[in-house]
């Protein structure tokens, strides 16, 4: 409950600045130091308004057990704004390594208090430690990574030359945020806790699939963009690259996952958990969604194009509302069927745009997405048609059928010669 609160609240700490620093081609230390301060002031604001809302928002929740664990989450704010400036700027030299280093050192350090404070019968606090020790970890590495400390500079001409292409998307930030949290809310309101739980199982489920099939290669992206946005041949060549390259991971992952989703759901959470299988499958159904359109609008951010980002996340929430209204006049399936083809459309959209954009054709686009998706679909037929034929334990049949599926998937890949 508390980090929901914190989630939405956590879109205001940078307010699209730290994405201006990345995409700015010309980077002066009084711009860097002028969104430090500021961002520290931001982070402070909040860490105020969150300690004394606490309150309120344990009425909300009926609860008030919150209020001692928001008041000392909302350091948060105060604590991640320390390191903002020291991020983007490793992540504008491509510096991901030291970034992953500081990420898995602080997850792993962070998670043994956890674990053990959680032994010693802490209960929820071993949580809130945890999350508190892994930003303190995580910034302490990182302004060490960085080099950079901050001058006393401070100049509101600075921050205007960056707010601009910030703002707009702050503003998509905001409404990506919201939208992403519309489904649990509604599903709770409207149905049974148990069916909320499914649901989110199911959803958590394949934000993991999402994050780790394209999230690393996202996080380079943009600032690799933005360092060749005057060089548009050599622009386009890495759009396309990477859309093959996405392409091919995504739609291999969701077809494995399709294939073995009751099998992951029964050995993950047990039997219990086998009606979250059923929102899964759906779930991946959209799934190419997110990576390709992710790839997309980063083609617009790295042009300088804050505008047309926002006005394209504006076009998609008004579908993504037309889902929801429409889609749960069905139950939870509808809505999740009404999301595959939001997906579609949104894939659509942000096509058309970036290819504008660049000057590039929409077949350009659509050619690998559509090639790999009817690999996949064949690969899944071909894996059920053959498995009907054999018997195997559950653990056993996990095994045959993710590597049944990865050979027929790359052979049919090297059989047309995919790119």
């Amino acid at each position: 409950m508390a980090m929901v609160v914190v989630g939405l609240a956590m879109i205001f700490t940078d307010v699209g600045l730290g994405s201006a620093l990345i995409q700015r081609r010309r980077i002066h230390p009084v711009h860097y130091s002028s969104v430090f301060f500021f961002n520290i002031a931001v982070g402070t604001f909040l860490t105020f308004v969150t300690f004394f809302s606490a309150p309120w928002i344990s009425d909300f929740y009926h609860n008030e057990e919150l209020i001692p664990i928001l008041q000392v989450i909302s350091s948060l704010f105060l604590i991640n704004s320390f390191s903002a400036i020291q991020i983007n700027k490793l992540k504008r030299e491509l510096e991901f390594a030291a970034l992953t280093k500081a990420d898995v050192f602080s997850s792993v350090a962070s998670g043994i208090v956890g674990v053990s404070l959680a032994f010693m019968g802490a209960g929820v606090w071993s949580l809130v430690a945890q999350v508190i020790l892994k930003s303190i970890f995580y910034n302490i590495i990182v302004w060490y990574a960085s080099g950079w400390i901050p001058t006393f500079q401070f100049s509101f001409k600075a921050l205007k030359q960056l707010w601009g292409f910030g703002f707009h998307l702050f503003l998509s930030g905001l409404l990506e945020t919201i939208f992403s949290r519309l489904d649990v809310l509604i599903i709770g309101k409207l149905f049974s806790s148990s069916m909320l739980g499914f649901f989110d199982q199911a959803k958590r489920l394949y934000g993991l699939v999402i994050q780790y099939s394209s999230g690393s290669l996202m996080a380079v992206l943009f600032p690799v963009l933005s360092k060749v946005q005057n060089e548009m041949e050599k622009f386009r060549q890495i759009t396309i690259k990477t859309l093959e390259l996405i392409c091919f991971i995504v739609f291999l992952l969701l077809g494995m996952l399709y294939l073995t989703s009751e099998e992951i759901i029964t050995l993950l959470f047990s039997e219990k958990w086998l009606p979250s299988a059923e929102f899964f499958k759906v779930l991946l159904l959209s799934g190419f969604g997110y990576p390709i359109s992710a790839l997309l609008v980063n083609i617009l951010k790295a042009q300088g194009n804050s505008k047309d980002y926002l006005i394209l996340e504006v076009y998609k929430k008004i579908l993504a509302l037309i889902t929801f209204y429409v889609g749960f006049q069905f139950g939870i399936m509808g809505f999740l069927y009404g999301l595959v083809i939001q997906n579609f459309l949104g894939v659509a959209l942000n096509i058309f745009y970036a290819a504008k954009e660049i000057d590039l054709s929409i077949e350009k686009f659509f050619k690998p997405m559509l090639v790999h998706m009817l690999i996949s679909i064949a690969t899944y037929y071909i894996c059920i048609y053959g498995l009907n034929l054999l018997s195997f334990d559950l653990y056993f049949l996990l095994v045959i059928k993710l590597l049944l599926y990865v050979i027929i998937y790359t052979f049919i890949n090297l059989l047309f010669k995919t790119n």
